[in-house]
């Protein structure tokens, strides 16, 4: 009897450790990867432009359609034209590639633009409107008197550069012909007059 009882103890006793809950076991699956197929079909492409026949030809232009203040200002090709003339020798009274002085350099160059000037220097200064020094631009003319213990006008020159207070001047020197000078040179420094605008 002892071992029927003792085999009912074991059999109670495994089956009180049993878990009430019951645990959920899942068996992973493998994704296979799948194709995608495309079924690609022809298009077909029709068009009405006819290259042979329906292509225009391009209109080309200059620069000398456009108007020219749009493009090129009237100061730019006034001391681009005076240019022309650098390193001309200076001669009294000329006008032209054969020598020039300096009144006769601003009157053929602004000339060229359809712009009389009266033909001296000191007249040329009656001209236009007085510009203060630190406002001069490019064409803009300045005056000097060049003659020792003198005040009157005697030279003329056209602004050709103003850049951070640096001022050049296109003109005709009697030493050195056509020539450009800078304003912060001592010499003209000391003998500018007044500066004038006429364009």
């Amino acid at each position: 009897m002892k071992p029927i009882v003792l085999f009912l103890l074991v059999a109670l006793t495994l089956s009180s450790c049993k878990s009430s809950q019951q645990i959920a076991t899942f068996k992973s699956e493998t994704i296979k990867p799948q194709t995608l197929k495309i079924d690609l079909q022809p298009i077909e492409v029709t068009s009405s432009f006819d290259f042979s026949t329906d292509l225009q030809p391009i209109e080309l232009f200059s620069l000398e359609d456009v108007a020219p203040n749009t493009y090129y200002s009237l100061a730019d090709r006034i001391v681009d034209y005076a240019f022309e003339f650098d390193g001309v020798r200076y001669k009294r009274g000329g006008t032209s590639k054969e020598g020039m002085d300096c009144s006769g350099l601003v009157v053929t160059t602004f000339e060229k633009e359809n712009i009389s000037l009266p033909r001296v220097s000191r007249d040329i200064a009656l001209t236009g409107d007085k510009v203060d020094l630190k406002e001069v631009t490019k064409g803009d003319l300045l005056f000097f008197a060049t003659r020792r213990n003198s005040k009157i006008i005697s030279h003329v020159g056209i602004v050709t550069t103003v850049k951070d207070g640096t001022i050049e001047f296109i003109h005709s020197s009697t030493s050195q012909g056509v020539i450009v000078s800078n304003m912060a040179e001592k010499y003209w420094h000391h003998a500018f007059i007044e500066a004038r605008r006429v364009i």
